[in-house]
């Protein structure tokens, strides 16, 4: 007797993968028994055991080479600092590119790794990345997208501060926002999944990280039990960062390096007002949000602290 036939039997096109959580996807797609073909950049760190194609998602000879013979796509490519240009750039037309690569070739799945706050858009990475969805979510293909809660590394500088000396910061009274952080390896794992899961097809998958939702306070209280000492704490009124955001803004009318300074402190205030749960159009709901994985950010704090892994943050840094 025969189990059912999976939704992908061909080499996984990956994108994004010189990236912390793309190194993970290909790990999990190598471990479910998938043949991955990565699209990385020329000197960019290399998945291991993928076929490589060196070249720009931007580029549509190189995006046409590398999709060739696929049967289906893993996207885990993102705008490195999510100024508008970049945005428009990565996160909507280069996608917007593959995804006609991919139906040409006749790839009949595609996984879009975008990101929780797109539900709540205010900002212009958010937009892009719900210009492309929208234009996944109607093409032909069996189309999955992943939005997920904070990753570890975004949370992981205050670890730093704290290893450091420094006051662990916290805006307003330290509760204005939660999460379900998920790690680089546990959000790989459920990509891979989702390749021949027929549940997922055509659905908007939210997804966090084991356990209750996690809040600013309760960062603090890990790192206390960790540490075995008080961590200071530096309370950031948000009027400093409105101030910060409006001079930059006003500023950048007649200095256009400033204006995209003002965008960057644009997304630090959103991260440092919003919570990354699903939104129910009136509230963040904790219970709504689900839970995926066994890794936990308190055992990440603490391998951090004993310099067991280091973090590659990069445009994913909070603090």
């Amino acid at each position: 007797m025969t189990g059912p036939r999976p939704l992908v039997s061909g080499p996984v096109l990956l994108l994004g993968g010189t990236g912390t959580i793309g190194r993970a996807t290909a790990a999990a797609l190598r471990a479910e028994g998938f043949d991955v073909v990565a699209l990385v950049r020329p000197g960019a760190p290399r998945p291991a055991n993928c076929r490589i194609v060196e070249g720009s998602a931007s580029d549509p000879a190189v995006v046409v080479h590398a999709v060739e013979g696929c049967a289906a796509v893993v996207s885990c490519l993102a705008s490195r600092t999510g100024a508008p240009e970049d945005a428009r750039a990565i996160d909507r037309d280069a996608h917007r590119l593959v995804l006609q690569a991919a139906m040409d070739a006749g790839v009949g799945r595609f996984v879009l790794l975008s990101a929780i706050c797109v539900q709540k858009p205010r900002l212009a990475f958010q937009q892009a990345k719900l210009e492309f969805e929208a234009a996944l979510q109607a093409a032909p293909i069996g189309w999955t997208i992943v939005r997920p809660t904070a990753y570890f590394k975004s949370l992981s500088g205050q670890a730093d501060r704290v290893r450091a000396g420094k006051p662990f910061l916290v805006f307003g009274d330290g509760r204005l926002t939660a999460c379900k952080p998920i790690s680089d390896a546990d959000l790989g794992r459920f990509l891979a999944l989702c390749l021949n899961d027929p549940a997922t097809v055509r659905q908007v998958l939210p997804v966090g990280g084991p356990g209750p939702a996690i809040t600013p306070l309760d960062q603090v209280a890990m790192l206390e039990r960790l540490t075995g000492a008080p961590v200071r704490v530096k309370r950031v009124p948000l009027a400093v960062m409105d101030a910060i955001v409006g001079g930059l803004a006003l500023l950048g009318r007649f200095v256009p390096t400033l204006a995209a300074k003002a965008e960057l402190a644009r997304i630090g205030r959103y991260y440092a007002t919003e919570s990354m749960l699903v939104w129910d159009g009136a509230r963040y709901d904790a219970d709504a949000t689900p839970e995926f994985g066994s890794d936990r950010l308190e055992d990440h704090y603490a391998a951090l602290l004993r310099g067991d892994v280091g973090d590659d943050r990069g445009a994913h840094r909070v603090f």
